[in-house]
């Protein structure tokens, strides 16, 4: 080696390939436990006839083992699956998760069941292509094999629903009114609560007010149209077909809707939305037609998401109960699958008005 030369000894190590585990079975837990396949199964399962000391001992080799039962060989024990289904649509083009509203409800559900020990299954598409062959909600729960089903956004009417309720398989609907052998439906009083919001306005002063709704399809929608029209008459204002603009309780529609309220030869000081995403939409048409929320035009919103208190100005809109929604249907649900008696076939929850920047008196020209 020359002076100065420098040599690097780099030592190779083999490559280390983890093998997996193979998943221990209930077989290989009652060998090391020294108890038999069918005790074991039954202190998993919690039977009462198996002694407190056995049942210990049986746990803590499976905490050690990190055993998890098999899905399907506990349904064959307990004819459960434990797996619930959402069925979720909120009409073409729109993103459902993306829903403030399904959001909040959804993530109730998902509490309250997971408290009792089930897990949910949320159904991908409506309409599947793959291999399931033409639309069916039935099939596709069979499939699956879930133990009751939470429909959100569909149309009650629909045959493939009707089809469902008429089932076997428990089912409770969010805004879906079912009527079947073993279903419920839970709902806000969206029809007491629209007449909330145009009692306010017409307190402050407003006679011509105009709605924005929802999707007369949906329950939401029609029921906050009727509880509009009604609180008009109830105040003896005729309600007017022009300040009638449909909508689909998204931002584009109110966007859309607004602007042509606006352009009505006589246009109205005051528009009742059927949704909070609704009215952002008619504020910033407003905002675009050189109008002021509150002082020229007064909006009310329905649901109170997060976004209400923070927009300018923070919007007065109708409080639902989302958590409570969410954790009535699931409490209903559930109570169809242990087939219980008696389960009520409609729970209601209350609306609250809630009085924020987005409503004033009617602009003195008005």
């Amino acid at each position: 080696m020359a002076d100065g030369e420098e040599y690097v000894l780099r030592v190779l190590t083999p490559k280390t390939f983890l093998v997996p585990q193979p998943r221990p079975n209930i077989h290989e837990l009652a060998r090391l436990s020294g108890f038999s396949v069918g005790t074991v199964s039954r202190a998993l399962n919690g039977y009462a006839d198996v002694r407190a000391e056995t049942r210990e001992t049986i746990l803590r080799v499976a905490r050690e083992l990190d055993y998890t039962p098999s899905a399907s060989a506990r349904t064959l024990v307990t004819q459960r699956s434990h797996v619930i289904g959402v069925f979720l649509d909120t009409g073409d083009g729109h993103p459902d998760l993306q829903h403030p509203f399904f959001h909040e409800v959804l993530g109730a559900v998902k509490n309250f069941i997971g408290s009792a020990g089930y897990d949910l299954l949320l159904f991908a598409s409506e309409r599947p292509g793959n291999g399931f062959g033409t639309h069916d909600y039935l099939k596709r729960c069979r499939h699956h094999n879930v133990d009751g089903a939470v429909l959100m956004g569909l149309d009650a009417e629909d045959p493939e629903v009707r089809r469902l309720v008429r089932s076997d398989v428990p089912t409770v609907g969010v805004d879906v009114e079912l009527a079947g052998p073993a279903t419920s439906y839970v709902s806000s009083d969206n029809e007491g609560g629209a007449a909330l919001a145009v009692g306010h306005l017409h307190e402050l002063g407003h006679r011509r007010i105009a709605t924005i709704t929802g999707l007369l399809d949906k329950t939401p929608g029609a029921d906050r149209l009727r509880g509009y029209r009604h609180a008009l008459q109830a105040r003896g204002l005729v309600p007017r077909d022009e300040y009638v603009a449909f909508g689909d309780f998204y931002v584009e529609s109110g966007y859309r809707a607004a602007g042509e309220l606006l352009a009505l030869p006589e246009p109205p000081t005051a528009i009742v939305t059927a949704a909070d995403l609704t009215a952002l939409g008619a504020i910033r048409a407003a905002t675009e037609a050189g109008l002021r929320v509150p002082e020229d035009l007064s909006v009310t919103g329905f649901d109170d998401i997060q976004l209400a208190r923070y927009l300018h100005p923070p919007l007065t809109t109708l409080r639902q109960d989302k958590a409570s929604l969410g954790s009535e249907a699931a409490r209903s649900l559930l109570r169809h699958v242990d087939r219980e008696e008696d389960v009520p076939s409609v729970v209601t929850r209350p609306v609250e008005l809630i009085v924020r920047g987005s409503t004033a008196p009617p602009p003195a020209t008005a």
